[in-house]
């Protein structure tokens, strides 16, 4: 995926986010799984080619989840993590070229809120160029709030604290959700190295430190 400036990907998720219809979340039994999140969120993504603009990292994923759910072998280098019980998923993607390694990770995971009434979805892009982050044009950490009563989702702002893509120092900021336990990790960038780390704490309704 070709590299791109902070200020223009802030704009590209920006108008990502704004540009969200209702999704609905198909699921069979009590309750929806992070695999009827995870494929109601992928399969809502259709390439307008008159847009010109392709999401590689959502089509990737999704191109993955359709090989995953019709049983079918991932492309070399391709891995897909589904873990049912902690409601988190992850596809990694790796591709070396001469001496360069490039890494993709698109993870999902869901809370449940403490109404009892309202889930909330996230769907976290990072990339890394030799073991380093190094953002991609659509690199970014995105919510969607799910509506018991409804069955559906609707994209929402981050409950608690604000996204940021870099600091004023010129740092990148990255995320990784959790797999085990509710937390997020906020993590800092300079010139390839980590810098500084924070844990965002989930209450049942929002993060904080």
């Amino acid at each position: 995926m070709k590299k791109i400036s902070l200020a223009i990907i802030f704009v590209c998720c920006t108008l990502s986010l704004s540009a969200q219809d209702v999704i609905r979340v198909n699921y069979k039994g009590a309750k929806p799984t992070i695999s009827d999140f995870a494929w109601a969120f992928l399969s809502d993504y259709v390439w307008d080619e008159e847009e010109d603009v392709l999401d590689e990292a959502r089509n990737a994923a999704k191109q993955v989840w359709i090989r995953h759910r019709k049983g079918l072998p991932q492309d070399e280098g391709d891995k897909l993590t589904v873990d049912e019980k902690n409601g988190y998923a992850v596809y990694e993607s790796k591709s070396e070229y001469e001496s360069t390694e490039d890494a993709v990770r698109i993870e999902m995971c869901y809370w449940n809120e403490s109404d009892g009434k309202h889930k909330l979805f996230a769907y976290n892009v990072t990339c890394f160029r030799n073991g380093k982050y190094e953002p991609g044009q659509f690199d970014g950490l995105s919510f969607y709030r799910y509506n018991n009563a409804t069955k559906t989702m609707t994209s929402c702002d981050a409950p608690g604290f604000d996204v940021q893509f870099g600091t004023e120092d010129g740092a990148w900021v990255s995320y990784d959700l959790p797999r085990v336990g509710k937390n997020i990790i906020y993590t800092e960038w300079k010139d390839g190295e980590k810098r500084k780390q924070k844990t965002l704490k989930w209450n049942g309704h929002k993060f904080s430190l």
